[in-house]
């Protein structure tokens, strides 16, 4: 039977613009006692990544648009936080009072374009947005990582998204190095000899699911979780990979 273990790296800080996380992710697991193998999964979220890559703003240094005033009139938001989630996305979906939902940059959808405050300080000025390149920041992660130990694993960085049509926020991966995102079951038989037609797992996005559990919403501190025997393929791929064209999009 296979099996998967997932640990919260401990004694992670908080972290700030400049922060080395390989480093701290090495630091981490040697606090676990774990020695990497061919094969593990890093899950690390995107807010410590955002932070050491320097991503937080002041809405003080932010002048709001005559856009941005009007949108913020209609979902009663600080016109400076509008002027910021207008910046990082491609389109406006949706708008309600205390929600803006929007196609990212990055090209998912989210709500506020990923931009938020929670665990960042008491100082309501400062907002922090999405890494710039979360694959790129796998990426580098990845890297530091393999020149340190020589092991090569899989790194994912996971972000909290709400569902359209289902209540609660999940991990999902918005950055993937060194793995699969995707896992293609068709061609294979089920239980009774029958050939999959469709089925296509979304690898990345199932062990970021399952990586957010340990690393918690609140005040947990876990934000990077090693995982051991989560089933994916090694691979190059990246977010694009996971994202749906619009063309086969039913429902925007």
């Amino acid at each position: 039977m296979n099996q998967m273990v997932a640990t919260a790296l401990p004694g992670i800080p908080l972290v700030a613009a400049g922060d080395d996380l390989t480093a701290l992710t090495l630091a981490g697991l040697d606090g676990a006692g774990i020695a990497l193998c061919d094969g593990d999964v890093l899950v690390v979220a995107s807010k410590v990544v955002a932070k050491a890559e320097g991503r937080s703003h002041r809405l003080s240094a932010v002048k709001a648009s005559p856009a941005a005033r009007e949108v913020a009139r209609v979902c009663d938001k600080d016109p400076r936080l509008v002027e910021l989630i207008l910046a990082e996305a491609r389109e406006v979906l949706r708008i309600r009072p205390g929600l803006i939902v929007v196609e990212h940059r990055l090209g998912f959808v989210c709500a506020n374009a990923g931009i938020d405050h929670s665990n960042l300080g008491v100082d309501p000025d400062v907002v922090l947005l999405l890494p710039l390149d979360p694959d790129e920041s796998a990426r580098r992660l990845r890297s530091g990582l393999q020149a340190a130990t020589g092991v090569g694993v899989g790194v994912i960085i996971n972000d909290s998204h709400g569902r359209a049509w289902r209540q609660g926020t999940v991990g999902v991966a918005i950055g993937v190095a060194g793995l699969a995102p995707l896992t293609d079951m068709r061609g294979h038989d089920d239980l009774f000899g029958q050939t999959l037609q469709v089925t296509v797992l979304g690898t990345a996005d199932e062990i970021a699911a399952a990586a957010s559990l340990l690393q918690g919403a609140a005040a947990e501190r876990s934000p990077i979780v090693h995982m051991r025997g989560a089933p994916h393929r090694p691979g190059a791929g990246g977010l694009a990979e996971v994202l749906r064209p619009h063309k086969l999009d039913m429902f925007r």
